[in-house]
């Protein structure tokens, strides 16, 4: 079974706003794309290569019709705070450290207050 996960602001709606778009662009994704998404960097990626990943952060499975706004937000969080703790030994400050594509894909939605549709 496949998954594509696109950022929407509704779960019927896909399609995305011109500045929901220059978003993800100037966030500069690059996640794998499956047939009907993008490279990340318009909003969608292919969920079945970063499910178990999410799931183990976030606690949330990509394999779902619909994750609302809120629960992409606490995603973020979660991602965030993984990358964080990596960290925790060093001498780095949290704003120094360069986020992975997937946290930054959460980071433009939850910024944007948008949701997530998963496609199989």
């Amino acid at each position: 079974m496949g998954l594509d996960t696109f950022a929407a602001h509704t779960p019927d709606d896909i399609e995305l706003t011109e500045e929901d778009i220059q978003a993800f662009r100037n966030a500069e994704i690059t996640l794998c794309w499956g047939i009907f998404t993008s490279d990340g960097s318009e909003g969608s990626f292919r969920g079945k290569v970063y499910e178990p990943v999410v799931r183990r952060i976030t606690g949330v499975s990509l394999y779902q019709e619909w994750i609302p706004p809120e629960i992409v937000r606490e995603m973020y969080h979660a991602f965030r705070a993984y990358e964080h703790s990596k960290w925790k030994n060093e001498d780095i400050k949290p704003e120094d450290i360069e986020h992975s594509d997937l946290c930054k894909f959460f980071k433009v939605c939850s910024e944007r207050n948008l949701g997530l549709v998963g496609w199989s």
